[in-house]
């Protein structure tokens, strides 16, 4: 005797209303035009979900609703420390409260998006992912942190975030931000120009994050009293590093004797994060990135960790990421994937 089909194909249902609070303009939960609420939609086919005056209902199958109710927990937790709830932010939240008995950890979307770095200008800077809150966790737990990722994941911007966070609290007296210079080989006396003229166009990322983050009048007489500093990774070769913010971006440009050379320049009461992709390796053909060698020798040392950000992350327009995993496709059809290994 066999099964019903009505037997395997019921599903318990439920209902469930809640109001918002009168605090929170209906706009700002369901976005303008009714954004946020279709996006909501589009993540629940199986629920039916209505609103009446500040009242949401819910009904559907029983796993389903509750988690559209603790979605709108969430974004009432987020609305009210201030920060402001967007399609992306939902998108994430969902994916948030669908992975918690993932790699969620127990962390909840409200725990993600309501944490503040920095705020300038009237813009505040925070962590969009539940991978890039840890990342930022873990520059405040550990000395050195590494920001392994493909571009967009804000691995640069969050770590030069924090890096001013901790110059406005005094925690150290200035900020070091270098990269290499691989297009030049860090040869730059054959450049033409002076030297910011030389090491500019490699370093501009770096200046034009700074801009986002403090007032750019007050750049120039930072750099000039040595507060900040920004140089080609050349020009770290012999110095210990005291009381600083020190950031490696682009670190996949390194090769090992780099990379040993810098992570050396660590001196007392500092803190080093570098950042990279070892998927865009710039070195050389035989050139053995740094980056990738470091993982081996250094994961599970204490005091250093390492943070990986994927596509998933990426923080830029939606496409980046799918343009991120697309060629990570080719790359594993066509063998470079295992030939980059040997960088």
């Amino acid at each position: 005797m066999t099964s019903t089909p009505t037997r395997q194909q019921a599903a318990a249902t439920a209902t469930a209303r809640f109001t918002v609070p009168a605090q929170h303009p209906m706009v700002s939960v369901l976005g303008s035009g009714d954004a946020l609420l279709r996006v909501i939609e589009r993540a629940f086919p199986r629920v039916d979900i209505h609103v009446r005056g500040n009242e949401v209902s819910a009904a559907g199958e029983s796993g389903e609703v509750a988690l559209v109710q603790r979605l709108f927990d969430e974004m009432m937790l987020v609305l009210r420390t201030g920060a402001p709830m967007t399609e992306d932010a939902v998108e994430r939240s969902i994916a948030m409260l669908r992975d918690e008995n993932g790699e969620g950890g127990g962390e909840t979307p409200a725990s993600v998006l309501s944490q503040n770095i920095l705020s300038n200008r009237g813009r505040t800077i925070r962590p969009k992912t539940l991978n890039q809150k840890r990342y930022v966790d873990a520059i405040d737990k550990h000395t050195v942190v590494f920001g392994i990722g493909p571009a967009g994941t804000g691995k640069t911007y969050l770590a030069m975030a924090k890096a001013v966070q901790a110059l406005q609290s005094k925690q150290v007296n200035r900020i070091i931000l270098t990269r290499p210079a691989v297009e030049a080989g860090e040869r730059l006396g054959f450049l033409p120009g002076t030297l910011y003229e030389k090491i500019d166009p490699y370093l501009r990322p770096l200046y034009d994050a700074l801009h986002d983050m403090l007032d750019p009048d007050s750049i120039p007489r930072l750099m000039a009293a040595g507060t900040i500093e920004v140089a080609p990774l050349a020009y770290m070769r012999g110095r210990t590093l005291n009381d600083a913010f020190i950031i490696l971006d682009e670190a996949q440009n390194t090769n090992p004797e780099q990379m040993k050379m810098f992570l050396t320049r660590l001196g007392f009461d500092s803190k080093i994060v570098i950042t990279g992709d070892i998927t865009q390796i710039d070195l050389p053909n035989g050139t053995k990135s740094g980056l990738r060698q470091v993982q081996e020798i250094l994961e599970g040392v204490p005091d250093v960790h390492f943070a990986r950000l994927t596509s998933t992350d990426v923080v830029r327009h939606k496409l980046v990421g799918r343009i991120v995993d697309a060629y990570e496709l080719y790359d594993s059809r066509n063998g470079q994937g295992e030939s980059r290994k040997g960088k």
